[in-house]
C-alpha cells in the first residue's frame, strides 16, 4: 500500500505560489500529504472529486474570494477549514467563522503554529480513541490519571485531571460551567457551579504559564484551552 494513503491530506487554496510552497514544505516534513491550488474555482472542483482531511483557505484571491469559496464549500462538504489572511481585522475573523471556518490565522505566521492549529482542528473533528492526549509539552492520560508537563509528573486529584482532559481534548472550544459540570461531575450533580472555578484555579496554579497554550477564561461564558 502507498504510504501516502495513510497520511493526513491537506489541501491549500492560496494564490501566492511562495506561500503554498513554504507551507507544503513544512507540512511534508511533518508527515502530511499536501495539494495546493491558486483559485477558489479550481480548489472547489478538486474538493468535489477528492477526499482531503483539512483545508487551508486564503481570503484574498482572484475570482471568488475565500469567503465565497467557503460558502460554496459548505453546501457539499464539512471538511475542517482554517482561513489564512494577511489582514487581522476582527470583522474578517468573524466573517470567516460565520461562513463555516473552524479556525483563522493571520499571515505571516509561524509554520509550527499552523501545524499545531491543524492538529487541534483534526482533534476536534476526529477525537482520538485512546485516553491519552498530548498538547505540546503537556500530556494528560485519563486511563491511569496522570498529568505530565515537560516530562515531569504534576500531582493532581482525579477531578482536576478529568476537567483538564475535557478541555485539552478539544482545544479552542469554549465550555460553559454547566457543560463541564455535566461532563466531569455527571448529569445528576446538584452542587454549585463555582466548583468549576475552584478546580480551574488549582489547575492553573499547578501548570503555570506556557508559551504554546493557555487555560483561558471566556468572561460570561466559561473556559477553553487556547492554542497559540
Amino acid at each position: 500500500m502507498d504510504k501516502a494513503q495513510n497520511k493526513t491530506k491537506v489541501i491549500i487554496i492560496d494564490d501566492d505560489e511562495n506561500i503554498c510552497q513554504l507551507i507544503a514544505l513544512y507540512l511534508d516534513k511533518d508527515g502530511f500529504a499536501v495539494d495546493y491550488y491558486h483559485d477558489g474555482e479550481t480548489g472547489l472542483s478538486v474538493l468535489r472529486e477528492n477526499k482531503h482531511d483539512v483545508l487551508l483557505l486564503d481570503i484574498m484571491m482572484p475570482g471568488i474570494d475565500g469567503f465565497e469559496t467557503l460558502k460554496e464549500l459548505r453546501t457539499f462538504s464539512n471538511i475542517p477549514v482554517i482561513m489564512l489572511s494577511a489582514r487581522g481585522e476582527p470583522m474578517d475573523k468573524i466573517s470567516g467563522l460565520d461562513c463555516g471556518a473552524d479556525d483563522y490565522i493571520t499571515k505571516p505566521f509561524d509554520p509550527q503554529e499552523l501545524i499545531a492549529r491543524i492538529r487541534a482542528v483534526l482533534r476536534r473533528i476526529k477525537p482520538k480513541s485512546d485516553k491519552k492526549i498530548d498538547l505540546f509539552n503537556l500530556s494528560v492520560n485519563i486511563d491511569n490519571f496522570t498529568v505530565t508537563l515537560d516530562g515531569n509528573i504534576v500531582d493532581m486529584p482525579p477531578k482536576e485531571i478529568e476537567l483538564l482532559y475535557t478541555l485539552v481534548k478539544t482545544p479552542m472550544h469554549v465550555f460553559t460551567r454547566d457543560d463541564l459540570l455535566k461532563q466531569v461531575w455527571g448529569q445528576n450533580y446538584n452542587g454549585d457551579s463555582r466548583t468549576v472555578d475552584v478546580h480551574i484555579k488549582r489547575i492553573r496554579e499547578k501548570l503555570g504559564d506556557n508559551p504554546h497554550w493557555r487555560l483561558t477564561t471566556v468572561w460570561g461564558v466559561g473556559y477553553k484551552i487556547e492554542v497559540f
